[in-house]
C-alpha cells in the first residue's frame, strides 16, 4: 500500500470501528504544571491507561483483526522491546491467534515477565531491537507462519492515529507514525493545499542515543547510527529498509526533538 494510494481519513475511521470495542477510550488532559513552566497549553493523552500500558494495543488488535481464516489459523511471529509485545500478546489472546515472540537481550525485566504471564511464546534473543527482529522474521519465513512488524506495517499504524485525531485541538499524539498519518487526513478532509501548512503540527522525540530517524531525515535516506543504551528502551530501534515510515516522517513530520542524557 503506497503512501500515494492511501485514503488515511477512511483507513483511521476503518481501524478505529474495528478496534472501538476492546480499546480504553484514554482522557486528554490539560497539565498544570507543564502547562505553567512552558507558557502554553499543554494537554497529555494517558495512553499509559490502556489496557496493556501503552497505545501499542491498538496497533496490534487492528493488525490481527485483518488477517484471514488462513493466516490466522498459520500463526504470527513478532518482536519487540516490550511494549509491542506486551500488546501483541494481549490481542492474540484475545483473538484466539498463535504467537511466538522473540524478545531482544535488553529487555526489561518487568516486560518480560507480564508477557510471559499472558503464556506467550518467548524467545530472549538478540542484541538489540533489530537483531531480534531480524531472527524473528527469519523463523517466520522457515515456519510459514505471518510476521508483524512493530511498526512497518500500515494496519499497526493505522490502529493508533484515532488517538491523535481525537485528540483536537491539540495534538498530544501518542506515537509520531499515526499521528502523522492522522495529520494527513486531516489535511486532506479540510482540502488543504501541498505545500501550505495546515493548523496541524507533528513533533516527534527520539533519545539520542537511539535517534535513527532523526538523522536520517538529515541525511535525506536511511543511515544507521551507533546505538546506545537508553532509557527510554521503548522507542529505541533502528529503521529498516523500506520501511514506511521514513517517507511519512519526512512529508508530515515538521520537527523531530532529540533528547539528551535520555
Amino acid at each position: 500500500m503506497g503512501e500515494a494510494r492511501v485514503d488515511f481519513a477512511a483507513e483511521v475511521r476503518k481501524a478505529y470501528q474495528t478496534i472501538a470495542a476492546d480499546i480504553v477510550r484514554t482522557p486528554l488532559e490539560r497539565s498544570g504544571p507543564l502547562s505553567r513552566e512552558l507558557g502554553a497549553d499543554v494537554y497529555i493523552k494517558w495512553e499509559c491507561d490502556q489496557t496493556t500500558g501503552s497505545f501499542k494495543l491498538r496497533g496490534a488488535l487492528n493488525k490481527l483483526r485483518s488477517l484471514g481464516e488462513d493466516e490466522r489459523r498459520r500463526g504470527i511471529v513478532s518482536a519487540s522491546t516490550g511494549n509491542h509485545g506486551l500488546a501483541i500478546s494481549h490481542a492474540a489472546k484475545l483473538e484466539g491467534v498463535g504467537l511466538k515472540l522473540f524478545l531482544p537481550e535488553t529487555v526489561a525485566e518487568v516486560k518480560k515477565k507480564r508477557i510471559e504471564g499472558l503464556g506467550v511464546d518467548v524467545e530472549v534473543r538478540g542484541a538489540s531491537c533489530d537483531k531480534a527482529e531480524m531472527l524473528a522474521r527469519e523463523f517466520a519465513a522457515r515456519n510459514g507462519r505471518i510476521f508483524v512488524s512493530p511498526y512497518n506495517d500500515w494496519d499497526i499504524v493505522f490502529g493508533p492515529a484515532r488517538s491523535g485525531s481525537s485528540s483536537r485541538p491539540a495534538w498530544p499524539g501518542s506515537t509520531t507514525s499515526s499521528c502523522r498519518s492522522a495529520a494527513a487526513a486531516h489535511r486532506r478532509h479540510r482540502r488543504v493545499p501541498e505545500g501550505r501548512p495546515s493548523d496541524a503540527r507533528v513533533v516527534g522525540v527520539e533519545p539520542e542515543t537511539s535517534a535513527f530517524m532523526a538523522a536520517s531525515i538529515a541525511a535525506g535516506r536511511l543511515v544507521d547510527i551507533e546505538e546506545r543504551e537508553t532509557i527510554a528502551d521503548a522507542v529505541a530501534g533502528g529503521i529498516e529498509p523500506g520501511a514506511i515510515t521514513f517517507p511519512l516522517c519526512r512529508e508530515l513530520v515538521q520537527a523531530i526533538e532529540v533528547v539528551p542524557r535520555a
